[in-house]
């Protein structure tokens, strides 16, 4: 696989925002739509499927890695990484506003979704990476020390072409405002889990 990086043209929008832009720097900016979200069924019962990604076909084992920010201000406001084979079967890596604070959040989705999170304080953007390995995706966020893992879960309904890219939505209001700074697709660059 070549390296892609920041092709944000030949990407393809599920669920278009009504606002979204690219800068001169390259920065893809996007605000979200009224009570967009991914989600389906576990705990709040409902099923939607109306966030924001702009996405890319892969076929092939990957590791992706966006840097990216936002203005967290609302309950449930999210940015961040999917990886996506269709309505009922994702994940979503990313930085949610929670219980009033900042959390990496991730949320796996296999015709119901479950949902992990772990406080992370933002002094500036954040950086995320999924590598896929077969069916397996391997979930990390850059620190001060390096990569660190924030999860490790199958790949949903053990798709073979999965659709890869930034998201972003807000289920409790519109508005919400992300800036994505860099995004590549690249062959994996984690071959084993501790390295």
């Amino acid at each position: 696989m070549a390296k892609t990086t920041q092709n944000w043209a030949d990407m393809s929008w599920l669920n278009e925002p009504d606002y979204w832009s690219i800068d001169a720097d390259g920065l893809l900016h996007a605000t979200s739509g009224d009570k967009t979200d991914f989600w389906q069924r576990t705990h709040y019962g409902f099923e939607r499927d109306d966030g924001h990604a702009l996405l890319q076909k892969s076929s092939e084992d990957f590791s992706t890695v966006l840097t990216f920010s936002g203005d967290y201000q609302t309950l449930y406001d999210q940015a961040g990484l999917m990886v996506r084979s269709g309505p009922t079967a994702w994940v979503k890596f990313g930085v949610e506003l929670t219980d009033g604070a900042t959390h990496l959040s991730v949320v796996v989705t296999d015709g119901f979704s479950d949902w992990s999170a772990q406080s992370v304080s933002l002094d500036g953007p954040v950086t995320l990476r999924i590598t896929r390995l077969g069916n397996v995706l391997l979930m990390q966020h850059r620190g001060k020390d390096g990569w660190q893992m924030a999860r490790l879960a199958p790949l949903p309904d053990a798709a073979t072409t999965v659709h890869v890219g930034p998201y972003l939505c807000s289920p409790e209001r519109a508005g919400f405002k992300a800036r994505f700074h860099e995004w590549s697709l690249t062959d994996p660059q984690v071959k084993e889990l501790h390295e």
